[in-house]
């Protein structure tokens, strides 16, 4: 399937990856991967044959009714981890533990949390990586240059107002599919 993940995104839809591409050999098998700006359901696709193009095993974490049968293998299989949604719960806390449950875990999350425009990101994504002891990894959704341009890891410091100037920065004239969202 690699092959056609490459003919459609290569090919077919013209999209390039530039950056560090090289993130996925063996060195990062723990981190936070943010994709920004997240506009559109088709966000979900670009990063779907990104993950065959650049052979990263990237996971996300959804709630743990969806892990029931008949569908429970399916989102396993595709990289999904359960998450108790209970209120009362931290949630930080609960998908740090998942790093440590696992010898590799690639957390992909778009940190607006919605894919309509907003003028904060949501701060989760960041205590995530600050508790799992993870780096993040950046990667646009750049439709209007049609690419995906991928960070080296960045190590969140105690500085979160740095940080976050830092991470906006690496996503500043990025369009997502939607530019009236980006």
């Amino acid at each position: 399937m690699r092959w056609l993940a490459r003919l459609i995104y290569f090919k077919i839809w013209g999209w390039k990856v530039t950056g560090n591409t090289n993130f996925s050999k063996d060195t990062i098998k723990k981190a936070v991967i943010i994709a920004v700006p997240h506009t559109s359901w088709y966000d979900f696709i670009i990063g779907i044959l990104l993950r065959k193009v650049t052979n990263v095993k990237t996971n996300f974490v959804a709630k743990k009714e969806l892990f029931k049968w008949p569908f429970g293998w399916y989102f396993r299989s595709v990289g999904g981890a359960a998450l108790d949604r209970t209120s009362g719960q931290n949630k930080v806390d609960a998908i740090a533990k998942l790093f440590d449950d696992k010898d590799e875990f690639r957390l992909a999350l778009a940190p607006e949390g919605t894919r309509k425009k907003v003028s904060e990101w949501k701060t989760g994504f960041y205590y995530i990586a600050k508790a799992a002891k993870v780096p993040i990894i950046m990667f646009t959704l750049d439709f209007k240059n049609k690419q995906n341009h991928i960070s080296e890891p960045f190590y969140p410091t105690d500085n979160v107002e740095a940080d976050f100037a830092f991470m906006k920065a690496f996503y500043k004239g990025v369009v997502g599919k939607k530019p009236e969202y980006s």
